[in-house]
Order: structure tokens, then sequence, then C-alpha cells
């Protein structure tokens, strides 16, 4: 009988490589585009195009593909091939673009995958534990890539080397896709996002509102007299409690999810009306960056757990998953932080998170009538 390591070790190396790669792309490669004379316009249309890509790429897996351990292989493969392609084209547009639509496409087929194979393998408990060498990658390559990058070919040469890695390592996860519930073509065409609106509705606009902070944190800081170094700092103290929360976050998951859903989407409607409030405060501003321990990890375990407990066509819901909250409410965010930033923009963020609360609630109560009048 074949002897495998615990699925913990490929599992941890996969996140460690996968969120590496895309600290380098989005940290550092918006900054090489600039370099090389992208205008901003341009630089926003390159970073439309994956977030895109992850939107569109499960209704096509719901009509003709399924997510099997072939199909994830080859989705390594074109992120790979996709970055060595970045190499020859990063100097023309259009070009640069095109590659980018595969490179998100790609991207979004691998990390469904993977969350599946760690949620049915793992327990609450266990995934936390794992899940954090991917906030470690991620914080890791940003202070090192934020000492040492020079160039664009630099960045674009780590970025490589980063996808090669997570192409070897998450090669090695499909060992482990054995107890995998079974999935075919017909029953992913039985997939219907129109079963659960309100929740689908609820994760769009959560990741809608975290549209200004993902883009225009850094700006907003700096504009109110805070270092570029002490708003460096302040991204690692948030990453470091995403951390410490996904080590500990287990019992926690053991409680009802939706409510832990609901409360995280509360904290981080508290933690924008923070920034708004009191924007010229150090103090204030690590405090919100605390919050971003419960907003992003609690909340991200707790969505894929309970999205992973609504279907039975797993896979294709982390697909739709990653799809409608990163991809689509991931670029409409993008877009719409760039049309309202001002003083007032976090106190937008804030409303439209408490409206990703208010379709949160409509579900649970939807839920519960469903529940009573089954039972």
């Amino acid at each position: 009988m074949e002897r495998r390591p615990p699925i913990e070790i490929p599992l941890a190396l996969y996140y460690f490589f996968y969120f590496a790669l895309v600290g380098v792309y989005v940290i550092f490669m918006p900054k090489m585009l600039s370099q090389l004379g992208y205008s901003n316009a341009q630089v926003g249309i390159i970073y439309a195009a994956a977030p895109l890509m992850r939107f569109l790429i499960p209704f096509v897996f719901r009509r003709y593909i399924v997510l099997d351990n072939r199909v994830y292989v080859g989705s390594l493969v074109l992120s790979l091939t996709a970055t060595l392609l970045f190499w020859l084209t990063i100097e023309s547009f259009w070009y640069y673009l095109a590659i980018n639509l595969l490179f998100g496409a790609a991207m979004g087929i691998s990390l469904p995958f993977v969350e599946t194979i760690a949620l049915q393998a793992l327990s609450k408990n266990r995934y936390g534990k794992v899940r954090l060498f991917g906030s470690i990658g991620f914080m890791a390559i940003a202070l090192w890539l934020g000492r040492f990058l020079d160039s664009p070919r630099e960045a674009l040469g780590y970025l490589i080397v980063m996808t090669f890695f997570t192409l070897i390592f998450g090669a090695t996860i499909v060992r482990y896709d054995e107890h995998t519930t079974m999935e075919n073509l017909s029953d992913s065409r039985s997939f219907s996002i129109a079963l659960y609106p309100w929740f689908w509705l609820s994760l769009f606009l959560m990741q809608v509102g975290f549209g200004g902070f993902y883009n225009f944190f850094t700006i907003y800081q700096t504009s109110h007299g805070v270092s570029l170094e002490m708003t460096g700092w302040m991204w690692s103290f948030g990453v470091i409690c995403e951390i410490v929360m996904l080590y500990f976050q287990g019992p926690l998951l053991q409680r009802n999810l939706l409510t832990i859903i609901e409360f995280a989407i509360f904290v981080t409607a508290v933690r924008w009306l923070l920034l708004y409030l009191y924007p010229d405060s150090v103090t204030v501003a690590f405090a919100s960056q605390s919050l971003h321990a419960v907003g992003f990890a609690l909340y991200h375990t707790a969505s894929i757990s309970y999205v992973f407990s609504l279907y039975t066509q797993k896979k294709l819901a982390q697909q739709f998953f990653l799809g409608i909250a990163f991809g689509l409410g991931g670029s409409v965010g993008a877009v719409l932080a760039g049309q309202i930033y001002g003083s007032h923009m976090f106190l937008i963020e804030s409303l439209i998170t408490l409206l990703s609360l208010a379709a949160l609630l409509m579900h649970s109560r939807r839920k519960h009538r469903q529940k009573a009048s089954h039972g």
C-alpha cells in the first residue's frame, strides 16, 4: 500500500506558494506595470480581467465541464504557462491582457478544487491551522519583495517561481481525492444559485464593501499623514491577526455558522465606520486592522464551510463562492471604490456591508421558515 505524507503537508505547501504567488501578482505587479508605462486606466483593466474570469468560469463548469483531477492539474499547468507568457507579452497591453484572462481562468479552477479536498479531509479546527500557511506565504513575499524588488522582470521571475512550486505541490493533492463526492455533468447542471439568492447576494455585497480597503487603504492612510512604512506595518498587523484567528478559530466554528457569518459582517461594518470617523488616528487604524481576524479569517472559513454544507456539488459550489464573492464582488468593489474615493468612502463601504448583513438576515429567516415547514 502506498505510503503518503499527512494531507496537511501538501495542503500547507500549496497554500503557502499559491498565496505567495497572489502576493506578487496583486501587491507588486501593478507598480511594475506603471514603471513600464502602463496608464492607471490600463492597470485597472488588467486587474479586472482575472476577477472577471473567476466569475465566468463556474458557469462554464456548470454547463460543460466537471472539475476532476485531470482538469485540476491542467489548471495548474495553465497557470505556469500563463506566467511564462507574461515574460513575452508584458510590454504589449493587449497581449498581456489576453494572457491575464487565461491566468484568471486557471486560478479560478485550482483553488476551489483544493478547498473542497481540505474541507472534506480536515476538521474545522485543523483546516484553519493549515490554511494559515497561505497567509504566511502572502506576508512573507510582501516583506521580502518590499525590501529587495528592483525591476519588472525580477517581479516576473518571482511570479514564475511561485507558480512553479504551486504546480509541484498542488499536483500532489490529487492523491487525496479518493474520498470526495463524485460529481457528474448532469449533477452540475442541477446546481442553482436561485435556491439561496439572499445568501449569494450577501457574499457579493460583502466583497464589494472590501473594495475601498483593498484598493485604497494605503492611499487613504498616507493622504492623512501616515507614513508609507507605518501603513505597511498596518497591513502586516492585519495579516498577523488573521493568522492568529485561523489557528484558534476551531472551537468557534462548532457553533452556528450563519450566526458567525452575521457577526463577522457586523464587525466589518464597524471596522469601515471607524476608519471614516477617525481618519487621522494611527491607533484606531491599527484597531480596525485587528478586526481583519474576524472580517476575513473567521468570515472566510465560516462561509466556505457553510457553502460546503448547502450543496451536494461541492467543487462547483466552491467555484461559485470564489467567482461571485472575490470575482464579481471584487471587480465591482474596485470600480466603485475608484468612483467614491474621498472622505466618505469608508462610510459608504460600511453601509454596503450593512446591506450584506441585511441580505444574510433575509436568508436566515427564509431558512428558518423552510425548516419549520418541513418540521
